[in-house]
């Protein structure tokens, strides 16, 4: 399409075809350049203006802009306008001559894809990613302004698991979408409704901020959620825990600390038996799964090279849980989805302030295990890539730990994901080599940067032919370019046969017992977290 505007007379001729698709009469678009401004979107009329001035005042330059023009019927297309101008023998612009090009359909694409980025599939609700967004809006708004107190909801289907068994994947997702409809209604248009995962879903509330009103919603988002969902010929018993964090400008310096809160909130809702509202309290904190960190040491000179993140639950009743007796209980529940994002949240956050706090080049990292749910997930890109977002570590010493059985499982699958999953920044380390499958092969196919020798090698090292197969993965890996990281080192000796192996990390008591996230923090030197 041809636009010529002679500038003397202040005349702009477009070819027919732009006007006939806005459904214009012709000469619609022809006139002074003035005229273009009431069919021009209005966040684009100063634009608009400027290119213009620019190419008139500055006597060269081109234009390469896209600017919305209004159809006869009110809606807006796209068009790219590229135009040069072209200077007579005095020196001044005499025309700008060009073309236009009808982009609607890019700019509709590329606003889907943007849009897609940050909403949920399903409900196209916002995701985890926006969510953090708008919440750490909204606390930066607080701190400037005590009349706003944002307050979270954490809202967990109970039973979710079972239901989706009973009624297959589609119903499922029928419920969710139910689900998201009534909390919308709910709302104001201030608040926020997201969703987390699967069957989580959280509200950034801001437009009631006194705590009587905010249990009052909650309890009305309660029973609306209650309200059976039928299909066809049966009746599906909705029930939910709801967990709330009030905003706290000592406690929740940041929206990771908030969400935590309320989802500490939910789960013991949801321990309390489910279908019931729970306001976070301190108190809760000591049965919170406590953070571990379990050191990796550079055997060359002993240096903490970096840490393991462990999960342990410090229980008042039972007192201290092994993974072994709740994680299983967990994955049934469908819970390891919230729990393994949480280690992954906090193990990020930890290995911010353990990397600004120790300046030591390669740079310290940690390594996160991660499940087999969490791998079958495609939410799982979208969780490594906001977390990496929101702290500030080296590239690749975020590491996520999976296991020899997990890969294979769906080798296609996981070698796929892990490709992705590398490309957004994070570390990948096979954990247990050699204790299952062991074969080499792994080494190649999947992109790992580190593998851990199983403990089981280690205690047998000095006898037989374990040492010339250890010596011979050690050496294959590091031609890789992979590190090699030896678990269950528990004596000096056992670190010293590792380094005369060519191993380059180990980790085990040999080092010391696992501490705690904030005994590793005063180890590095890094600031105590916030209370």
């Amino acid at each position: 399409i041809v636009f010529n505007w002679d500038v003397p007379s202040d005349h702009i001729y477009v070819s027919p075809e732009a006007e006939a698709a806005l459904g214009l009469d012709r000469g619609g678009l022809e006139g002074a350049a003035s005229s273009w401004l009431d069919l021009l979107h209005p966040f684009e009329q100063d634009r608009y203006r400027a290119c213009l001035d620019a190419i008139l005042e500055q006597w060269r330059g081109r234009i390469n802009q896209d600017f919305r023009l209004r159809a006869a019927d009110g809606h807006y297309l796209c068009y790219r306008l590229r135009a040069r101008p072209v200077v007579g023998p005095d020196g001044e612009v005499i025309r700008v001559v060009g073309t236009l090009n009808d982009v609607t359909d890019e700019r509709n694409a590329q606003e889907r894809l943007l849009h897609d980025a940050v909403h949920d599939n399903l409900t196209g609700l916002p995701n985890r990613e926006l969510f953090f967004d708008r919440l750490e809006a909204a606390l930066i708004l607080a701190r400037m302004e005590k009349d706003v107190r944002p307050t979270i909801l954490v809202i967990d289907i109970d039973r979710f698991k079972q239901i989706n068994e009973q009624v297959g994947m589609a119903m499922g997702d029928s419920i969710l979408l139910t689900v998201a409809h009534r909390l919308t209604r709910l709302l104001q248009p201030q608040d926020t409704l997201a969703r987390l995962s699967g069957d989580t879903f959280a509200i950034i509330l801001v437009s009631e901020s006194h705590a009587d009103h905010v249990i009052s919603i909650a309890d009305s988002v309660r029973r609306s959620l209650s309200i059976p969902v039928r299909f066809t010929d049966q009746e599906i018993a909705l029930f939910a825990s709801i967990g709330i964090a009030l905003y706290d400008q000592q406690t929740h310096p940041g929206a990771g600390d908030m969400l935590e809160d309320a989802q500490i909130a939910m789960r013991h809702a949801k321990r309390s038996g489910g279908n019931r509202i729970e306001v976070f309290r301190p108190a809760m904190r000591a049965q919170r799964s406590d953070r571990q960190t379990l050191e990796i040491v550079r055997l060359e000179d002993r240096t903490i090279a970096g840490f393991e993140a462990l999960l342990r639950w410090d229980h008042l009743r039972l007192g201290r849980l092994e993974p072994s007796e709740f994680l299983p209980i967990a994955e049934q529940t469908g819970l390891i989805i919230d729990l393994g994002l949480l280690a992954l949240e906090r193990t990020a956050r930890e290995l911010a302030a353990w990397q600004r706090a120790l300046a030591v080049d390669p740079p310290i990292f940690a390594s996160v295990n991660i499940s087999s749910r969490q791998l079958l997930r495609h939410d799982l890109l979208r969780d490594v890539k906001s977390v990496l977002m929101r702290n500030d570590i080296a590239k690749g010493s975020l590491k996520l730990e999976l296991t020899e059985s997990l890969v294979m499982e769906n080798p296609e699958y996981a070698a796929q994901m892990l490709a992705r999953i590398r490309e957004l920044g994070a570390g990948l380390s096979l954990d247990d080599f050699g204790a299952g499958y062991s074969s080499l092969a792994y080494l190649q196919r999947f992109p790992f940067d580190t593998i851990k020798i199983d403990r089981s090698f280690i205690k047998q090292s000095g006898k037989g032919a374990r040492p010339i197969i250890l010596r011979s993965i050690i050496a294959l890996a590091q031609d890789l370019g992979m590190d090699v990281v030896a678990e269950g080192a528990e004596t000096e000796q056992d670190a010293i046969e590792l380094y005369q192996l060519g191993c380059g990390f180990a980790q085990g008591y040999a080092f010391g017992r696992p501490i705690s996230a904030r005994d590793a923090r005063r180890l590095v030197g890094a600031a105590p977290e916030a209370a």
